[in-house]
Formats: structure tokens, C-alpha cells, sequence
């Protein structure tokens, strides 16, 4: 049974730092449903969740021909910080052809092979959990960017199929954890 992500409050874990209203990261367009979770990289060695944020913001004052429209509904630094741009019941430029029925989640990373900090990790496969226990998910249905369309993203998870499925594995428990605990809450 489909969830309706506007009924979801934020927890306050999540920094929320929305982009304002824009054509190129945050159009604004309301999701009825949500079907699945992307996992992206950011592709920028070294930078934080604040400043991959901040780049999203940026993109509201493109002008010429050459414009691009990409953002995010949350950014996890190295650190662990959890920074969300747009709401989760607000469509975002992450993910391609599921953008309108997807909640996407970039990962900082501390160098070009893509490999997530062990704090990044934690803090995804709490946001994931939290996510699917709300969204009424598994963890089968959250997925790597290079599912969508075959894009190198997350890199390190792409090309280390090993690590993926150990990381999904974790993600997987800590759906089951997240689910529990809001079933006690309830």
C-alpha cells in the first residue's frame, strides 16, 4: 500500500536546507507516491554535503544555452551530517526516468575512487531505514543510479558488486530495525 510522502515529517536528524523554487533543481512538482530509494555518489572528491547543496542552489541563476537542471532530495556528507534539499513528496533531477516516483540520496565521498566513509554509511543506512519504514519500502526497492540507466553511480558500488550487496545487506537491517521501532512508536 503506496504511502503518501507528504503525510512524512522530516526527523530532526536532517538538516533541512531547501533549494528555493526553480526550474533547475527544484521544479516544485508534487510526487503522489514514491516506489523506490537511488543511491548516487556525488562525483566531486572531497566536497561536503553543505557545498553540494549549495551547487544545487547555484543552478537558479543559469542563463545561456547550456543549461543543466540536477539536485537531489538528500545529500549525506563524510562526516555523517544529513543535509535535505528538496521535500520528499517533491520531485528531484537525480535519477532519470524514476525521478517522478524515487527519493534520491547523494553520497559525499572522500576521494575519486567513490568509496563512502564509514560515517556516510551509517548515516545512509539510517535515512534508508527510516525512509522505507515510512514509505512502506523494502530493501529491495533501493537501488544504485547505475540501475536506472547504467550510469557509473555510485562508482566504488559499481565496480565493486561485493560491496553493494554487503552495503544493501546493512541497509536491509536497518529497514527491519526502523520498521520495529515504528511499529512500537504506533
Amino acid at each position: 500500500e503506496p504511502v503518501n510522502p507528504s503525510s512524512v515529517e522530516t526527523p530532526e536528524w536532517v538538516t533541512q536546507d531547501l533549494l528555493t523554487l526553480n526550474n533547475y533543481s527544484r521544479p516544485g512538482t508534487k510526487l503522489s507516491e514514491i516506489n523506490g530509494i537511488v543511491v548516487h555518489y556525488v562525483g566531486n572528491p572531497g566536497t561536503t554535503a553543505q557545498q553540494n547543496r549549495n551547487y544545487f542552489e547555484g543552478l537558479k541563476d543559469q542563463t545561456g544555452s547550456n543549461q543543466i537542471s540536477v539536485s537531489s532530495n538528500f545529500i549525506i556528507g563524510m562526516d555523517g551530517e544529513i543535509i535535505q534539499c528538496v521535500p520528499i513528496d517533491e520531485m528531484a533531477y537525480a535519477s532519470n526516468t524514476r525521478n517522478s516516483d524515487t527519493v534520491s540520496i547523494e553520497c559525499c565521498h572522500p576521494d575519486a575512487s567513490g568509496e563512502f566513509s564509514p560515517e556516510t554509511i551509517e548515516s545512509l543506512k539510517k535515512l534508508t531505514g527510516w525512509l522505507c519504514a515510512e514509505l512502506n519500502l523494502t530493501e529491495k526497492d533501493i537501488i544504485r543510479h547505475y540501475d536506472v540507466v547504467g550510469k557509473n553511480c555510485p562508482k566504488y558500488y559499481v565496480e565493486h558488486e561485493d560491496a553493494w550487496k554487503s552495503l544493501k545487506k546493512e541497509m536491509g537491517e536497518a529497514v527491519k530495525q526502523a520498521k520495529q521501532e515504528k511499529r512500537d512508536r504506533e
